[in-house]
Formats: structure tokens, C-alpha cells, sequence
């Protein structure tokens, strides 16, 4: 599910019976019920419009604190083969979420120009908090699709309030960075004059600024580009945000390529879930692949969901520097969520 991901969806969606390419006709596939926490937001609306056409969804649950209802009614109206219910307010967040398989939270305020990432930290945060506690009590074994920023604390709040309620599992909690690869397939491949549907750029680190590191040595296919395009497509992947904030003036930010890259995501997930075999994704996960307890790099989903957490692989003496400078404010970032989690 890449570049080709709607075209697929939409042939896919027009013939219950025909056979996808994911393995299963999309009429038997299994039953897999994904809820949207946000679904009304600006990235929410587009991600619901995505996973209505996703052949692997046969139950859609889309849950926000206002404007539910209309989102709900209008997706509903598309003829796929997912059921769609819309849940509006907190006293209906236990109905939304029982008995999902996925469950993709894009929750909170969006960036507005001179806003930071943490600068989103304090509202979302709550956010966060406040939706994990009703994961954890209604479908404490769904595969947990961080999107709300900053993902780097996020995901660290998620965990520590799974781990209170003693639903924690490692394997289950993911940080939605695969909006970082697709900017940098799609930079990469404008540079190396090459078919974006074709290139694979991993990316590592974390999901914010200098913790975004894409390791463009070991891009396919490979283009030997020089070392100052280089250095410029990956200060352009790590700014990628900024640059749809300022080119929106104040009118909103990443949310349509957001949504786009939290539909792959959740695919891949789903995918691993049918068994369908070697799913390989980058995500934010707990890791031991460097020093810090969170971390991105490529991982393989499957039907317990992390199923390995891949190593880093041959890094550049750049992305060597690279990796070493997003450390400590990576790791501040993890301390900060662990931090807000433990003291509220």
C-alpha cells in the first residue's frame, strides 16, 4: 500500500467479491473493527474517508467530542464494505472503542505558524491520557495508532497509562511516523529523478525536527546523489511540517498528507493482523536498538503486532552524526510524556 494506495482502494471497494491483493476477497476477509479517536478533526475527516475505502475494515468506529454524527453519516454513504457508526461526547468513548481491533488517535490541536510540536504538548497530552484510559478499560488488546503530537511524548504517555492499568503490552503501541518516509520518498525520488512508487527511504529516530533522521544511504533505488542534496532532503524530511504550516498561513497543517500516511500505517497493521506474511514498517516503538526505551526504525507487524523490531542497518558517517545529535532531545521528549503521565 504505497503510492498506489487509492487507486487500489477504489477498485478494491467497487466489487465485494473481488479477490484484493492483500489475499482475501474483500468480502471474506475476517472481521476487523478500526476506531478513528478524533474523527471530526482536520486530520480525522480524510483518515475516516481512507479507511471506509479500506477492503480490510468490515466494522468503522468514528469517535470525537463534537460533529461526529455528520462525518459518520456522510462516510457511511460510500459503498464499501465497512459499517459505520459515529459516537459524539466522553460518555460515549467506551461504546466507540469495544471490541476494536485498531484503534488511530490524530486527537488534538493542530500547529498554527510559530508553534513547535511541544508547544501541542500540555493540551494534547491530556488528550492522550484521557483517551488511553478509556483503551485500556474498553479494547485493552487493540493495536494503539499514535498520531496526536508530539509523538515522541505521546507514545510514552500511552504506554505509562497502560502500564497503571496493568493492560501494557510492548507490542501493541506504535507511533504513526510513516508521514517522515513518505516525504522523504517523495523528496528523494524528485531529486533522484526516479518513480516514487518505487523508492524505499527508511526513517529513523523520533517525529519531530532533528529526531527525524532518513537514511537516504540506504534508499531504493539507490542514486548516489551528492553529499549537499543529501544533507538538503534531510533538513527538508525533518522540516516537512513547517513547511505546510507557513504554505497554509495560518489555516491549518499537515492533515491530508497526515491522514494519508496514518491510512499505510494502519493498513500494515491490519495486514499483520490477516497473518499476511513479512509486513515491514518504520514506527515509533519501545526498542533496544540504541540506549532510549522509545525509538523509530523499520519494525515487522503480524498478528501480535510487534512482531521484530529491525536494526538500524549500515548508517552513513553523516547519519552517524545524525543519530548522535537527536539523542538528548529525544530522550528528553520520552522523559517529558513519562514525566506528565506519573505527576497528573
Amino acid at each position: 500500500m504505497r503510492s498506489s494506495m487509492l487507486r487500489s482502494l477504489l477498485r478494491n471497494s467497487s466489487d465485494a467479491s473481488r479477490v484484493t491483493r492483500r489475499g482475501f476477497a474483500s468480502g471474506s476477509a475476517p472481521e476487523r473493527k478500526v476506531a478513528i479517536l478524533g474523527a471530526a478533526g482536520g486530520i480525522g475527516q480524510p483518515l475516516s474517508l481512507l479507511m471506509k475505502l479500506n477492503p480490510l475494515v468490515s466494522h468503522l468506529s468514528l469517535f470525537d467530542i463534537a460533529g461526529t454524527p455528520g462525518v459518520a453519516a456522510d462516510v457511511s454513504h460510500i459503498n464499501t464494505r465497512s459499517e459505520v457508526v459515529g459516537f459524539m461526547g466522553d460518555e460515549n468513548l467506551g461504546k466507540a472503542l469495544e471490541g476494536a481491533d485498531v484503534v488511530i488517535i490524530p486527537a488534538g490541536v493542530p500547529r498554527k505558524p510559530g508553534m513547535t510540536r511541544d508547544d501541542l504538548f500540555n493540551i494534547n497530552a491530556g488528550i492522550v491520557k484521557s483517551l488511553c484510559a478509556g483503551i485500556a478499560k474498553y479494547c485493552p488488546n487493540a493495536l494503539v495508532n499514535m498520531i496526536s503530537n508530539p509523538v515522541n511524548s505521546t507514545v510514552p504517555i500511552a504506554a505509562e497509562v497502560f502500564k497503571k492499568a496493568g493492560t501494557y503490552d510492548e507490542k501493541r503501541l506504535f507511533g504513526v511516523t510513516t508521514l517522515d518516509v513518505v516525504r522523504a520518498k517523495t523528496f528523494y525520488a524528485g531529486k533522484a529523478n526516479v518513480n516514487v512508487a518505487e523508492v524505499n527511504v527508511p526513517v529513523i529516530g523520533g517525529h519531530a525536527g532533528v529526531t527525524i533522521l532518513p537514511l537516504f544511504s540506504q534508499a531504493t533505488p539507490q542514486a548516489n546523489l551528492p553529499h549537499d542534496v543529501i544533507v538538503a532532503l534531510t533538513k527538508r524530511t525533518q522540516d516537512g511540517g513547517t513547511e505546510v504550516v507557513e504554505a497554509k498561513a495560518g489555516k491549518g497543517s499537515a492533515t491530508l498528507s497526515m491522514a494519508y500516511a496514518g491510512a499505510i500505517f494502519a493498513d500494515a497493521c491490519l495486514k499483520g493482523l490477516n497473518g499476511v506474511p513479512d509486513v515491514v514498517e518504520c514506527s515509533f516503538v519501545q526498542s533496544t536498538v540504541t540506549e532510549l526505551p522509545f525509538f523509530a526504525s523499520k519494525v515487522r507487524l503480524g498478528k501480535n503486532g510487534v512482531e521484530e523490531v529491525l536494526g538500524l542497518g549500515s548508517l552513513s558517517d553523516f547519519e552517524k552524526e545524525g543519530l548522535e545529535k537527536l539523542k538528548p532531545e529525544l530522550k528528553s521528549s520520552i522523559e517529558k510524556g513519562i514525566q506528565f503521565a506519573n505527576q497528573n
